[in-house]
């Protein structure tokens, strides 16, 4: 719903730019969100043209709030000590490969955790055939194994595709002794 009022309200702001029709005619006086009967009626008016705006340059609407939250980033050999060694907050990586059933499935759950404990904690996944060193360091000897770091420090594994309510119940341990 917000994001499509903020495209709505992008476009619109846009369109009435391209047609220069003054700032105060984007909106009506009662509600913050643009008219669209009066922009209509507006835009027929400055540009005395058929219904369809004419932009004078193509633009583009980004929205990058959607996602940008619930991204589990890739850690490789080369980032590890960066991301999750020196990292203050827990650390919950996932080790997985692109070709194992079992870490396809538990691939969603971990997106769902990251987007629950968005700055709480810092997920992240690890590819064990692109980084064999880092799985091999830790003992990964199947996938998915679930790692959770706290200030460095390899603190508890959980193996296999487990429920939701397995790593909530480990996430939540590790989050009560950051707030002590």
């Amino acid at each position: 719903m917000a994001l499509d009022n903020c495209i709505q309200l992008s476009t619109a702001a846009t369109m009435c730019a391209a047609a220069s029709i003054p700032k105060s005619h984007y909106f009506s006086s009662t509600t913050n969100y643009p008219q669209k009967t009066s922009f209509s009626t507006l835009s027929l008016q400055r540009l005395n043209k058929s219904p369809t705006p004419t932009f004078r340059k193509p633009f583009s609407l980004t929205c990058q709030a959607r996602g940008a939250v619930d991204d589990v980033k890739e850690v490789t050999e080369s980032s590890w000590n960066n991301l999750v060694v020196e990292n203050q907050k827990a650390v919950l990586v996932e080790f997985w490969a692109p070709w194992c059933g079992p870490c396809k499935i538990i691939e969603p759950v971990i997106k769902e955790l990251a987007a629950e404990y968005a700055g709480k904690i810092v997920c992240l996944k690890l590819n064990t055939d692109l980084s064999p060193n880092v799985a091999s360091k830790y003992g990964i000897r199947s996938i998915p194994t679930v790692l959770f770091f706290k200030n460095g420090e390899k603190r508890e594994s959980v193996i296999g595709a487990v429920p939701k309510s397995t790593l909530t119940a480990s996430i939540d341990k590790y989050i009560e002794t950051q707030k002590n």
